[in-house]
């Protein structure tokens, strides 16, 4: 009886010492768990794929790369437009540029040096000196206003690349100064602008205000390596009749076109509608994409996954795609395509969302767009231009946004040459 009226005690009493740190070292594990799970979904998603990463299917006895090299040397990339269309592009996010540091970009054909002065005005000149052609963005610093070569300490102002001090000079040329690029910062990016012929900006990048007011908070950004001409990117936009082959099949089957259709994932499908158009003066260089994503799971509609999206594109190489959706509130992906030779371009998208909503929202809806994008990257990275495809009436948009992007493009416009070889950027 004693015995039993000890368990009975030891019951009433509680767990002893040892079990109570165990109970406590759990409880500190639990919340440990809590607190970097709540930090991860805080935390902006960054997601960058390299060369070769996605876009190409896997080949016996090669590695990811070297498949990728392989398809890029028997690709024949057709009769391509010329390379560089005329326009802004994205160079990189303005707090990649802190006070006083220089980066080394190429990019559009061209060897570029970007710098920020101590007040913090960013400027985009020709990386190389027109002294001896020593590079101003390796080992150049930052002096005043002005980049100094790291060669013999030239220096040239940012504003309009007039050289200003030659150390070991008693005069200094009139006609001594380095080119200068148009730049602007806008959105949280440093953007330049692009002309074959030298001709100034013609039109603005657009500010969106939400962000210039933090209304809507960065939440995440993508970054991809795509193998193609920089024009066949915003044309998806037109060729309305691919979202529901390529972009219908669930977002759970992945981006490898091999399994997108697979029966596993045949329960959910989505469904789209879209409308594309030109806009009208003065603002002829944009365009629209009205989208209207709904799915199904079963058969049966989820109204919870009821979505707008309309996008502006702006230029060549910038879009913005504003989301709408009744429960989850409202937010923005800036797209930036900029091509970095004419066969390889850097696109990035950049996720600002209500700061109101939980961040877990955006990642996911940030995630689910990288997975669709990759799927277009395997088209892209793998199929010929055509100057004049086999289309039918219902793809008559496509004709309509070749002659809108037509306008990007001069006489002096830099084209591609033939390859016979193949082409391995």
């Amino acid at each position: 009886m004693g015995s039993e009226w000890c368990g009975a005690g030891l019951l009433v009493a509680g767990p002893g010492p040892g079990r109570r740190e165990l109970l406590f070292f759990l409880l500190l594990l639990l919340l440990l768990f809590l607190v970097l799970l709540l930090l991860g979904c805080s935390r902006p998603l960054a997601l960058r794929r390299g060369p070769g990463q996605v876009g190409y299917l896997p080949a016996p006895g090669l590695s990811r790369r070297q498949a990728a090299r392989r398809a890029r040397r028997a690709r024949r990339p057709g009769a391509l437009p010329p390379a560089y269309p005329n326009g802004w592009y994205r160079l990189l996010d303005s707090a990649q540029l802190p006070r006083g540091a220089v980066r080394s970009l190429a990019l559009l054909g061209e060897q570029l040096a970007a710098f920020r002065t101590q007040d913090g005005q960013a400027y985009v000149v020709d990386a190389y000196c027109p002294h001896l052609g020593a590079s101003l963005a390796a080992g150049g610093r930052v002096v005043g206003n002005c980049i100094e070569c790291p060669f013999h300490g030239w220096q040239f102002r940012g504003e309009d690349g007039k050289c200003i001090s030659i150390p070991y000079a008693e005069k200094v040329p009139d006609f001594a100064r380095v080119r200068t690029w148009p730049s602007c910062e806008v959105n949280g990016m440093l953007l330049v602008w692009y002309h074959c012929e030298g001709v100034g900006p013609t039109w603005a990048v657009p500010e969106q205000r939400e962000i210039a007011t933090e209304e809507w908070v960065f939440r995440g950004q993508t970054e991809h390596l795509v193998d193609a001409h920089i024009q066949e990117i915003p044309e998806n936009a037109a060729d309305t009749a691919h979202l529901a082959f390529l972009h219908g099949p669930a977002i759970l089957g992945g981006s490898d076109l091999r399994y997108t259709r697979s029966k596993l994932w045949d329960f959910m499908k989505h469904i789209w509608k879209a409308e594309w158009w030109p806009e009208p003066e003065p603002n002829e260089h944009c365009s629209r994409l009205l989208v209207q994503h709904t799915a199904t799971i079963f058969g049966k509609h989820i109204s919870l996954m009821d979505l707008t999206v309309s996008a502006r594109q702006v230029g060549p190489g910038l879009v913005f795609l504003i989301f709408e959706h009744a429960f989850l509130g409202h937010g923005i992906i800036l797209q930036t395509v900029t091509p970095l030779e004419p066969l390889l371009q850097n696109v990035v998208h950049k996720i600002y969302y209500q700061k109101n909503m939980p961040a877990i929202i955006p990642k996911f809806i940030l995630r689910a767009e990288c997975i669709q994008f990759e799927r277009d990257i395997t088209i892209w990275n793998n199929k010929q231009y055509l100057p004049k495809p086999l289309l039918v009436r219902e793809d008559s948009s496509i004709q309509k946004h070749r002659r809108w992007y037509a306008q990007f493009y001069s006489e002096k416009s830099t084209r591609v040459l033939a390859q016979k070889e193949g082409l391995d950027w």
